[in-house]
């Protein structure tokens, strides 16, 4: 079981929800590397930035570490530390590693009867490189992680579910997807949703064809620049722009709006296309820049908490996870918004996607402590 430091009594401060959790589960490689140690590179016209490794040379570290990663794995720690009763559907190896996975999820109290095991694959694996920014770059071999099949996803695991929260799949997991949607509204619980990229690319049909079963839907801005020219065969670009008070600074992603291939379109035509869609709720992350979250006709803003990251690995993991078990349990979007932001802000503290994730309790305090010159509310 977990130490009482690191779970929380459900009943003190909500509902003790039945959480599952579907995605990736790996071990991650963590290489801290000080900055004078590895060049960076940042484009001029561009957001991109690079490190660059000299070929042929050792490269001294800070440090190497270990821990466990992966979507699912990250969202089951999160939902678990908050005090839900939480089981996960995800695919690992007959190999060392896949004991690194059950270990680590049974610490947290964590169901794993649904985790499978490839008979040919390994458990997936990621090398992240932590150094300048923190905005890690990570090698991965996701291994196990594309192969779960239509057998893995049972009726029985849905039953009696409040949310099902699924992360990115890929490969063959992705095929899954409609399944996974069926399952969870069958068995009337909520669905919450954080496609990644290759999602968004190469299986963006059964995505789009899931929009209305969605009750809260959670991209980055570079995940929403890849469903913008979808949205805009059916709405069109441009869009009205969101109105502050005098004295309130627009953010950055309000300001900028989304863009993609020469074409541009406001948040708030984003946001309100998906809403039209059927998306119960949209949340949008940007990064230290921080997070949207439109509901019906509201849009809420929440600025990042300034804090000195030491890996960016594992926040929109935090975030997003939190924000639906919080918006499930309270159906309260903006106190949702805050708690996302207040245990997303504890993650980038660590180099490891799981130590900073807090428990209710510790949240909840936070939470009283939190200022309302962080937030701000628009119409759409």
């Amino acid at each position: 079981m977990v130490p009482k430091d690191k779970r929380s009594d459900g009943s003190r401060f909500g509902t003790a929800m039945n959480v599952l959790t579907i995605g990736g589960a790996m071990v991650d490689t963590i290489v801290t590397i000080a900055s004078d140690k590895i060049e960076q590179i940042k484009m001029r016209n561009a957001e991109s930035s690079f490190l660059l490794l000299e070929e042929g040379q050792k490269t001294e570290v800070e440090e190497i570490a270990s821990s466990g990663g992966g979507g699912a794995l990250n969202s089951a720690v999160a939902a678990a530390r908050l005090g839900h009763n939480t089981s996960i559907i995800a695919k690992v190896g007959h190999d060392d590693k896949a004991d690194i996975v059950r270990s680590l999820l049974r610490a947290e109290g964590v169901d794993i009867t649904w985790l499978a095991a490839d008979e040919s694959e390994p458990t997936g694996s990621s090398v992240i490189i932590s150094s300048h920014d923190r905005n890690a770059a990570v090698f991965t071999y996701r291994g196990a992680n594309t192969r779960l099949r239509p057998e893995d996803f049972p009726a029985e695991a849905f039953a009696g579910r409040q949310l099902v929260y699924v992360a990115n799949l890929s490969n063959e997991s992705a095929d899954c997807y409609p399944l996974v949607v069926e399952r969870a509204k069958s068995a009337g619980a909520r669905l919450a949703v954080n496609p990644g990229i290759r999602q968004l690319t190469a299986r963006f049909d059964d995505f789009w064809q899931s929009l209305k079963h969605i009750d809260i839907l959670c991209v980055n801005r570079a995940e929403a620049q890849t469903l913008m020219p979808r949205l805009l065969q059916s709405f069109g670009d441009g869009g009205a722009p969101l109105i502050v008070g005098k004295d309130d600074p627009l953010p950055p992603l309000a300001k900028r709006g989304l863009r993609n291939g020469g074409y541009e379109m406001t948040l708030a035509k984003f946001l309100s296309a998906l809403i039209e869609l059927g998306v119960g709720a949209v949340v949008l992350t940007d990064g230290a820049n921080g997070a949207f979250i439109a509901r019906g006709q509201d849009l809420h803003y929440r600025a990042a908490q300034h804090v000195v990251a030491a890996a960016t690995t594992g926040a929109g993991d935090a975030f997003s996870a939190t924000f639906a078990c919080y918006l499930a349990d309270t159906n309260d979007a903006v106190r949702a918004l805050s708690a996302a932001s207040i245990n997303a802000a504890s993650v980038v503290q660590h180099i490891d996607t799981q130590t900073g994730l807090l428990s209710r309790p510790v949240l909840e305090r936070e939470l009283a402590h939190e200022s309302e010159a962080a937030l701000l509310s628009f119409p759409i």
